[in-house]
């Protein structure tokens, strides 16, 4: 069995991701659809794509069997949940939706069709987030009390370029859209300590910083989520009784990524800008940390040492890859579902997992951190 698989958005994050799907031994084609005509031209010579769809509606009234959604972030809820009813499998870009009303519905989607739902958060194919889930399921923490993650993703970073990407995608509406809350983008964070325990997260009480820039972006009485924190802290407690801090930075004199640490009652690892740190009970040999953890340059495009590539088509092997050897896992893990019909890692109820928690640590932040109960959306039905 093979699947036909659709394309929305061919802007610059698609770049990264329609090679793969063309590569993949389970994709018997790949085809295109974007709104600019002469942006879907262009990629379709580019990628010697030979049809082309000029909406979502087209696409969905097509052979399709699945669609990889990678618009403009809010519209990802809505146009997954018009896929889902139109019969095809659905693979999208973070986030899975924007309030906690359309995740909720995007579940329910999902169950009353029976179809593939994924999201595609990179972190939790990191390699240090493989690494210590491998660990944890070998008991090597003991148990894990507390967790943190960061996202320190500065606007004015230049590796990043921040305006500039989000000018490209909000045009005109630039300040309307550009001041979204922190914590409405927390699955790059959220993912990395669930994606290590599986346990989620049940409570929370969190704060925002009023931003301070005269750029505007934050102004409140401008941008459309009436948010004034460009840089939000919160506490949440999770299902297995560990702490987790999870913070998320738009205003910050850094160099930018992701970051975590967990603290066991056996050992604790830190993964910082400065390196990975190991610490704890039988960790006298940890000399080999960072040769595991490091991205190595032409291995399926950038893949760590503790990155299984024996599972990965060898079709992949010198493809574009990125988000730390992430990418690659990403397609694999939705193709294979699409065609055996089993949940891939970040399925949709996992999704919510990651992104439920951020909108309601964002409600505490505007309620000056009262402790709020987060809902769970339950997992996969056997």
């Amino acid at each position: 069995m093979s699947i036909k698989v659709a394309m929305v958005g061919v802007g610059q994050f698609a770049q990264y991701f329609i090679e793969l799907y063309q590569a993949h031994p389970l994709v018997r084609e790949v085809v295109l659809c974007d709104l600019d005509a002469e942006k879907l031209k262009r990629n379709a010579q580019k990628y010697g794509v030979a049809k082309m769809y000029p909406s979502l509606d087209a696409v969905l009234n097509s052979d399709v069997d699945a669609v990889v959604i990678i618009t403009q972030h809010w519209m990802h809820g809505p146009q997954a949940m018009q896929a889902l009813r139109a019969g095809k499998h659905v693979y999208s870009a973070v986030p899975c939706g924007v309030s906690l009303e359309e995740v909720t519905q995007l579940v329910r989607t999902v169950e009353q069709t029976g179809k593939i739902y994924m999201m595609g958060e990179t972190s939790y194919y990191y390699p240090h987030t493989v690494w210590c889930r491998e660990q944890y399921r070998r008991g090597t923490f003991g148990d894990i009390f507390y967790a943190e993650a960061n996202y320190h993703h500065d606007w004015d970073i230049k590796s990043i370029d921040s305006r500039g990407i989000i000018r490209a995608r909000t045009g005109d509406r630039f300040l309307e859209l550009a001041g979204e809350p922190p914590m409405h983008y927390p699955t790059h964070t959220t993912s990395q300590i669930i994606g290590v325990t599986g346990a989620h997260m049940t409570k929370v009480s969190a704060h925002g910083w009023v931003d301070r820039h005269p750029d505007g972006i934050y102004d409140p009485k401008v941008n459309k989520y009436g948010n004034a924190f460009s840089n939000e802290t919160a506490l949440f407690t999770m299902s297995d009784g560990a702490c987790a801090c999870v913070n998320e930075f738009r205003r910050v004199g850094h160099p930018g990524g992701e970051f975590m640490s967990i603290c066991g009652t056996e050992a604790s690892f830190e993964y910082t800008q400065a390196g990975r740190v190991i610490i704890g009970k039988g960790f006298e040999d940890t000399k080999n940390l960072d040769d595991l953890l490091t991205l190595r340059p032409g291995v399926y495009g950038g893949t760590a040492k503790v990155h299984d590539i024996a599972r990965l088509p060898a079709s992949f092997a010198n493809l574009p890859n990125n988000h730390w050897g992430s990418h690659h896992f990403i397609v694999d893990d939705f193709v294979k579902a699409c065609v055996t019909g089993e949940q891939a890692p970040n399925n949709v109820w996992q999704a919510a997992r990651y992104m439920i928690p951020g909108l309601i640590a964002h409600e505490s932040s505007k309620q000056g951190g009262v402790q709020l109960a987060i809902p769970d959306l339950g997992g996969p039905k056997p």
